[in-house]
């Protein structure tokens, strides 16, 4: 069994509200979970108002689709984001 793990971090300029981060981090997490059926959580960044950054995890016996459901999610949270992604990053691990 294989775990995923992408991480995207997006900048949200100009943002100066907690509600504001929310809405933009709750509407990011309901789309993936819905497309994708994966975990989504937010990671390391609650602190920040211009930072957001998002933890989305799936498990599969199959490593090449892991991978590509990974691609795929961050290419639809960067196209339906009105903010913009700064980084972006897959890891796979082996579970026994």
């Amino acid at each position: 069994m294989f775990v995923a793990v992408l991480t995207v971090e997006f900048s949200l300029d100009g943002n100066d509200n907690l509600k504001a981060k929310r809405r933009v981090a709750n509407s990011l997490k309901q789309k993936a979970r819905n497309t994708f059926n994966v975990a989504v959580a937010e990671a390391g960044t609650e602190e920040s108002l211009t930072r957001l950054r998002l933890a989305v995890v799936s498990i599969s016996n199959s490593e090449s689709h892991l991978r590509s459901r990974m691609d795929k999610c961050c290419l639809m949270l960067e196209a339906v984001s009105p903010e913009e992604m700064i980084d972006s990053e897959v890891e796979i691990y082996a579970a026994d």
